[in-house]
């Protein structure tokens, strides 16, 4: 057995209304659902970003919790790629210098495709590179 796809990806964070705030007004992504306190869910593609607060899902469930998800959490700052072509790089360069969201680095692979990567409010390292960084 092989996965097929990844379905879903986390980050933590510590603040989630600046969290709501960068994923939504600055990534556009919509918001699927959201917890106070807790986490927030939106729909990327055919995925979906969860952001969690990160002391709040370190807590096991009740024992008569209706969804018994385990607990879970990391410290440090996380790391998420978004998949883009070299064109929507160029304009996503555009709108985030717009947003005045520093650009960290950007760079071409060896293997060829290029990569730009900024900090979300919590500090976790969200790049935006090309699928042929892996071949895809």
């Amino acid at each position: 057995m092989t996965p097929s796809a990844i379905l879903e990806s986390a980050l933590y964070v510590t603040d989630l209304a600046a969290a709501e705030k960068f994923y939504t007004d600055v990534l556009g992504l919509d918001l699927l659902g959201k917890v106070d306190g807790r986490h927030l869910f939106f729909r990327c593609g055919d995925g979906v970003l969860l952001i969690f607060n990160a002391e709040a899902t370190k807590v096991p469930p009740a024992p008569d919790a209706k969804l018994k998800v385990p607990p879970h959490g990391t410290v440090g700052d996380g790391h998420l790629c978004f998949a883009a072509s070299a064109d929507e790089i160029v304009r996503w360069r555009a709108h985030l210098e717009r947003k005045k969201i520093a650009i960290e680095s950007e760079f071409e692979w060896p293997q060829g495709g290029r990569s730009i990567y900024i900090r979300d409010p919590s500090g976790n390292s969200i790049e935006f590179a090309e699928p042929r960084i892996w071949g895809i």
